[in-house]
Formats: structure tokens, C-alpha cells, sequence
């Protein structure tokens, strides 16, 4: 483990997707003792995209973004809102010089698949169909999301594709959780790991799916054929349970001749990259952003 990180796993709690409004209720007040993006360089504002429900959004605009990335928050699709992302988006839209549309999806179990996954589609359709008015290029529109949110963004992929839905120009893939079959290696090596447990990515994928077979829209790891998806930048920690499907992944995808970056950071844990203070974590997110910002230039 990278020695600035250790440090902090003490002061972590270990998550406990089981109770989910108690988990919920941790996570906002660990959120909240973070610092504040600094977001005086952008617009940021809260809309409610046209869906049944409405999806809530919250779009960060700096001054000179033209591209912009639909982005999904991640906590096993259990926890975690535009309040409890706002940290993080706000950094990747100074730090990537895009719009962020961050997508307040519904959760499970109250919500199991395919309601996030369609607020999330739905997010997407309006943002191409409105792009004009929004101020963002149509050409350039990228999907990302950490966690179980890259597994949504990955869907998203898929189900544009498969639907002939809206050109996606890039899929931002961090740590994703996309294999609910928790088979690779790391999963059955790394089982008590901070932030990430055997346990908690399981009773994620159970909550999630809601007792329904998995599908490769909700699992994408299942998807036979990943041809035709768009180039991908996927990032790993290695003391993660999900960094083995997400290597996996990003190998599958190079083999149906889909370009892929994909960066395995040593010495960190799923989420590390909130501690700003690493050395490692100021590495991974300047990279992550730089991703970003190279796959939307014109």
C-alpha cells in the first residue's frame, strides 16, 4: 500500500451497502468533510431532465467547454447523489476544461436495474438532442463514471451502440465495477480491502440486479461482443476487488479493435484517489483529466 494512503484507511469506515440509509447518512457526512471544488470558473447549475421520473442533473460549464461527459457518481448504485458528487465533478470539469452533466440517478434496492441505467440513457438522449441550446458540440460527447457509475457508463456504451442511439465520442472507465459474477482473481483475493469489500460488492450487484438474471446492459462484462464501442480510458487500483473484470474489460475491448489507455495505479485502493493530499492520487487524477480534455479537443 502507498504509505500516504495507509494512513488514512484507519479514518475510513468500512461500507455497509446492506443498510442503505444508514450507509447513505455515512457517506454524505465523510463527503462533506472534504474540500470544496473550486468551481469559480464555471456555471453550475440544477435541471431536471424530461424522463418519467424526471432525472435530476447538475452541469458544470467552464468558461471556454465546448465537449462535455455524461457522468455517473459511483457508490454500488446504492448511495450517492449530486450533493455527494459535487466534489468530484466539479474537479473533473476545471480539470478536464468539459461540461459535466452529473446524474442524480435512482438507487437501488428501492430502484433496481434498469431504472439507473435509463435515467442515465435518458440523460444522454437529451443531452445530444439539446446539445444546440446546452452549448456543447454534438461530436463531442463522452460517457465516465467511477465505480459502479463507469459500470453505467460502460452500459451506456453498449445500449447507444445497440439502439443506435447517440455518437459517443469516449467512455471514461474508473475502477468500474462491470462483472457482477465476482470470479476474477482480485475478487476472491482482495475481500477485506478499504472502501471495497467482498461483501459490500456483492449485496451492490444483488441490489442492484434486484434478483433478476444479470444482463450485459447491467453487467457488461457479459456482453459477447464489444465491437463498434468507443475508445476508452480505463483506470484501476490494485488493491481493488473489481481491478481484475475492469483489466479484463479493457483487453476485450483492444481485441475488438476498440482503442484503449488503460493505467493500473500501484500501491492504492478502490476510491483512493479522494485522498488529494497522495502524491499518487494528484498523479491519477491529473491523468484522468488530461484524458478527458485530449479525447474532446477538436
Amino acid at each position: 500500500m502507498d504509505p500516504e494512503l495507509e494512513a488514512f484507511i484507519p479514518l475510513l469506515p468500512r461500507p455497509d451497502y446492506a443498510d442503505a440509509v444508514a450507509e447513505r447518512r455515512i457517506v454524505a457526512a465523510l463527503v462533506a468533510s472534504l474540500p470544496a471544488p473550486d468551481i469559480s470558473g464555471m456555471e453550475v447549475t440544477d435541471r431536471r431532465v424530461p424522463a418519467t421520473p424526471e432525472v435530476p442533473v447538475r452541469i458544470y460549464r467552464p468558461h471556454t467547454a465546448q465537449g462535455a461527459i455524461v457522468w455517473m457518481h459511483g457508490g454500488g448504485c446504492i448511495v450517492g447523489d449530486l450533493d455527494t458528487e459535487h466534489p468530484w465533478a466539479g474537479r473533473l470539469a476545471a480539470g478536464a476544461g468539459t461540461v459535466v452533466v452529473s446524474v442524480g440517478f435512482r438507487l437501488a434496492p428501492e430502484h433496481p436495474f434498469p431504472a439507473a441505467l435509463d435515467d442515465c440513457y435518458a440523460v444522454l438522449l437529451w443531452l445530444a438532442e439539446n446539445a444546440a441550446d446546452l452549448g456543447v458540440d454534438p461530436e463531442r460527447i463522452a460517457v465516465g463514471g467511477m465505480s459502479a457509475g463507469g459500470g453505467l457508463a460502460a452500459g451506456l456504451a453498449l445500449r447507444a451502440r445497440d439502439e443506435q442511439g447517440p455518437p459517443i465520442r469516449f467512455q471514461l472507465l474508473n475502477q468500474p465495477g462491470l462483472d457482477d459474477r465476482q470470479e476474477t482473481w482480485s475478487s476472491r483475493n482482495f475481500t477485506g480491502t478499504p472502501r471495497a469489500t467482498s461483501e459490500s460488492v456483492a449485496t451492490a450487484w444483488r441490489s442492484y440486479l434486484g434478483g433478476a438474471p444479470a444482463t450485459p446492459n447491467a453487467a457488461t462484462a457479459r456482453a459477447a461482443d464489444l465491437s463498434g464501442l468507443p475508445p476508452a480510458y480505463i483506470s484501476t487500483a490494485e488493491f481493488d476487488p473489481v481491478r481484475d473484470e475492469a483489466i479484463d474489460y479493457a483487453l476485450r475491448l483492444l481485441r475488438a479493435g476498440v482503442p484503449v489507455e488503460l493505467h493500473q495505479w500501484p500501491g492504492t485502493f478502490h476510491g483512493s484517489h479522494a485522498i488529494l493530499s497522495a502524491e499518487v492520487s494528484q498523479r491519477q487524477n491529473t491523468e484522468l483529466f488530461a484524458a478527458l480534455r485530449r479525447a474532446l479537443a477538436e
